[in-house]
């Protein structure tokens, strides 16, 4: 009797033991975590961002920025910078046709996009499967790109280089207000974004874009009007437009053969910013990015637009 109640005993206190155990290792595993506000306003809990995948290309330039791209382990296909990265990689497609299988393959123990990727149904099965999935805002100015930043940041732990991002964010933008206060008594010129591929792909961006959105930081008028989203460009809407100035990605440009290229489609030659082949070009993630470089780039489209003659492309590596 007296050996049963001993052993009754030993499993007891082992029993004890092992509750108390896991109790503290729960506790230390719920102190260790990151808590953030995705684009929902909800919080997520992150526990590791030792291997993260990215689902975009501003998100992909972000984590680099901060110090962190020996973690990443694969990125989407619009992940252009740093350059040669999308090539070091492993690719797990467009942000706009993603699957779960080529994620989950990666063994990612984080994953941080837009939260408009799609198909939706991919980011309940990355967390059905237990990963942790943050989706954020695309920005569309300079403050919802710092918050971005910041996010972001504390959330793979770097919130010190997310800070000194900002800072000099900061100050791109300062150098930017003293540009526009010099411009302020200027008539606005009339800027058109125009995205291209080629002949068979021509649209016209409006106002709800990013490169609308960088327009009015860099006080142009968007020539495209109302236009919302994007249309297919016409002849007679563009001569009806009259810009001064065409603004394009710099792939976009190429595609169609350089400025003389440009202004061999129908009704491009015959504005102000055909007659005196006004165009300024950009690479689409510095543009459009709202990442640590957004600042460089409007300074760089201000550049373009108000200080240029001619033919302008911006370089920023």
């Amino acid at each position: 009797m007296q050996i049963l109640r001993s052993d009754l005993c030993k499993a007891w206190l082992l029993s004890v033991s092992i509750f108390i155990l896991f109790g503290a290792l729960l506790c230390l595993a719920v102190a260790a975590s990151i808590e953030v506000i995705d684009a929902e306003g909800k919080n997520v809990a992150i526990t590791s961002s030792e291997r993260i995948v990215s689902l975009n290309g501003s998100t992909t330039e972000i984590l680099f920025a901060l110090g962190v791209g020996d973690n990443v382990v694969g990125c989407d296909a619009s992940s252009t910078y740093p350059k040669g990265v999308k090539e070091k990689l492993p690719s797990v497609g467009y942000q706009y046709g993603l699957n779960a299988e080529g994620i989950l393959s990666l063994n990612p123990t984080l994953v941080i996009g837009r939260d408009d990727v799609r198909p939706p149904q991919v980011v309940p099965q990355l967390r059905m499967a237990g990963v942790t999935v943050l989706l954020l805002k695309e920005p569309r100015s300079f403050e919802t790109a710092k918050q971005r930043l910041l996010t972001i940041g504390k959330a793979v732990g770097r919130e010190k280089k997310a800070q000194e991002l900002t800072k000099s964010l900061e100050a791109d933008i300062k150098a930017l207000e003293t540009k526009l206060a010099s411009q302020k008594e200027q008539p606005k010129q009339k800027a058109l974004f125009l995205y291209l591929r080629g002949t068979q792909t021509t649209l016209v961006l409006g106002t709800d874009t990013a490169p609308g959105a960088m327009f009015d930081i860099v006080g142009a008028e968007n020539a495209a009007g109302n236009i919302k989203g994007n249309k297919p460009m016409t002849a007679e809407a563009v001569i009806a437009a009259q810009p001064d100035v065409y603004v394009l990605f710099t792939t976009g440009l190429k595609s169609i053969g350089g400025v003389d290229g440009l202004l061999k489609l129908p009704g491009l030659a015959h504005t102000p910013a055909g007659q005196n082949r006004r165009v300024v070009t950009l690479d689409g993630q510095y543009l459009s990015g709202f990442g640590p470089r957004c600042g460089r780039a409007a300074l760089d489209l201000f550049r373009g637009i108000y200080e240029t003659e001619g033919y302008f492309a911006a370089t920023d590596e």
